[in-house]
């Protein structure tokens, strides 16, 4: 028998050579290890799957719902693997397996999300994708006015499948189709019902999410502060949304759309002045926004500004046009402008499609081009003078293709209390302006068109909400602030949170803490953990 030293160098080598062999396994190798034995169902790997090594699809996947090409550059990192899992059962290993391995995960619906955080992480790798675009489901309950829906379908998809059972049902979504319903519920989810039946999270009635221990919980299970968390609190914080349960709502057999354009030289200065005291005021079933280019003027073909008032009356042309006379007459809307049309029809025109596209356009889930951009935005509570705008548009201008989009509040957005969900942007908005820079030569003209954001978005501050400053957590801006992980949990970089969701913030930290006190579920700006004991009733 060998002596007591030489068991114990025996005994480390082997424990040495047991950990340097288990180490030596790639990551995706062990994540699909676990995934087999925590799953439910047998999991098809070539088809779920997804590496830089061994899969000639991981590109394709990985750009496949990404909008902003910004995130896609080769000096961005990338995922170890991604996994597009088919069914919940999948979802719930995934997560199983991420913690046990300590994997950092990164959960993607729809990719819309402006800073990429998705499918990027700026501040800690190895990291993986789990990307739910398979999930997709939609069952419609006309006779109860509900429907589930799996976070993986678009808007567009929703819209769609509502449509089918029912051409007088909708949900008060976003304009824009491709977007993953999954993520933009958990922000709140503006859109042109908004004025009429609140935000998509305000129109939610239960949910079914994968928490932190692998759970499937819904409602009665999550508990009634996580239920409120994840409707507006911000996507990656909570666990991952396998579904919603959404209220449906009532529109009209016949809807009108509308679109006005006026420059510089047509008196746009002197209506959108007008548009600012008008269109958060009006009756709640019009809603039209203004998008703001700059283009070269077909007359004198210098450089000016267009604006394009975009617009959909829940009724008919006749009634809108007695409105707008009274209400808005510099506008100059006429019978000709109006087209009177279905409310599915009217989907894909608010967004930008003509007139006569099929409504079949909304199941395509990559419907728009990709560029390079960097978004900004802010909260409008009180009218911009007329004055104003000459120097604002001196600044709009300075850019190569600069876009500003502003979108009315007002309504019923008036009469949901701050802090009936977490996102608090209510009572006093008039309206919520967003500046979008856009190019398309990549990382060659990127610091230009982004320093031209910034400084305008600087330049709008007297203009803009104040104390804080407020913003849109589905409009994520680093610029604003990040999480730094360091192996503790700890409140940082608090600003970011006050913008996006004021004195919400607080309690969305509280249940954070509660739910997730490990903070698998993270990112830049997710919403920190705290030690439980650190709260006081």
């Amino acid at each position: 028998m060998g002596s007591p030293s030489s068991l114990v160098l025996l005994t480390a080598a082997f424990v040495f050579l047991s950990v340097s062999s288990a180490s030596s396994i790639p990551i995706p190798k062990l994540f699909t290890q676990c995934l087999e034995e925590n799953s439910q169902n047998p999991i098809p790997f070539s088809s779920t799957f997804f590496t830089p090594q061994n899969n000639a699809s991981f590109t394709s996947v990985l750009e496949s719902t990404a909008q902003n090409l910004r995130y896609l550059l080769p000096s961005m990192t990338k995922p170890e693997f991604i996994f597009t899992p088919l069914e919940d059962s999948h979802v719930q290993a995934a997560v199983l397996c991420a913690k046990k391995l300590k994997i950092h995960l990164r959960v993607r619906s729809g990719g819309h999300d402006y800073e990429g955080l998705s499918f990027v992480s700026l501040i800690e790798k190895p990291f993986m994708i789990i990307d739910l675009a398979k999930l997709r489901v939609i069952q419609v309950d006309i006779a109860h006015n509900t429907a589930w829906v799996e976070v993986g379908a678009t808007l567009g998809e929703v819209y769609y499948g509502i449509s089918e059972r029912s051409p007088i049902h909708a949900f008060p979504a976003g304009v824009c189709p491709s977007v993953g319903v999954g993520g933009h519920i958990t922000g709140g989810g503006y859109g042109s019902l908004h004025r009429k039946y609140g935000l998509a999270a305000d129109n939610v009635i239960n949910a079914r999410i994968v928490d932190a221990n692998g759970k499937i919980l819904d409602r009665a299970a999550m508990g009634e502060d996580l239920f409120w968390a994840i409707r507006g609190g911000g996507g990656g914080s909570f666990g991952i949304i396998l579904s919603w349960q959404i209220k449906l709502v009532k529109v009209p057999p016949v809807v009108t759309v509308f679109t006005l354009t006026k420059t510089l030289e047509q008196d746009a200065n002197k209506i959108l002045h007008k548009w600012q005291q008008v269109a958060p005021n009006i009756d709640e079933d019009l809603f039209f926004m203004v998008q703001m280019r700059a283009i070269n003027s077909s007359t004198s073909g210098k450089r000016t500004v267009q604006t394009s008032y975009i617009g959909r009356y829940l009724g008919r042309a006749n009634r809108l046009l007695r409105l707008m006379a009274e209400k808005f007459p510099e506008l100059g809307l006429s019978k000709k402008d109006c087209l009177e049309t279905s409310w599915i029809k009217s989907v894909p025109y608010i967004y930008g499609f003509p007139n006569t596209t099929s409504p079949e356009i909304l199941i395509q889930r990559t419907i728009s081009d990709k560029v390079y951009m960097k978004n900004k935005v802010d909260y409008m509570r009180q009218v911009i003078p007329e004055s104003a705008l000459n120097s604002m548009w001196k600044r709009f201008m300075q850019d190569d293709e600069p876009m500003m989009v502003w979108v009315p509040y007002g309504g019923m957005m008036t009469r949901i209390s701050e802090s009936t969900l977490p996102y608090p942007h209510r009572k006093g908005v008039l309206f919520k302006s967003q500046y979008i820079a856009r190019w398309y030569d990549g990382e060659k003209s990127m610091k230009k068109h982004m320093n031209w954001v910034r400084r305008f978005y600087d330049f709008m501050a007297p203009y803009a909400s104040r104390f804080p400053r407020e913003a849109y957590v589905n409009y994520r801006d680093l610029d604003l602030g990040m999480n730094q992980f360091n192996g503790t949990s700890f409140l940082r970089s608090s600003t970011w949170g006050f913008k996006y969701f004021k004195d919400n913030f607080i309690r969305l930290v509280k249940v954070k803490s509660e739910v997730d006190p490990s903070n698998l579920f993270r990112h830049e700006q997710s919403i920190p953990p705290l030690p439980l004991e650190s709260f006081t009733d």
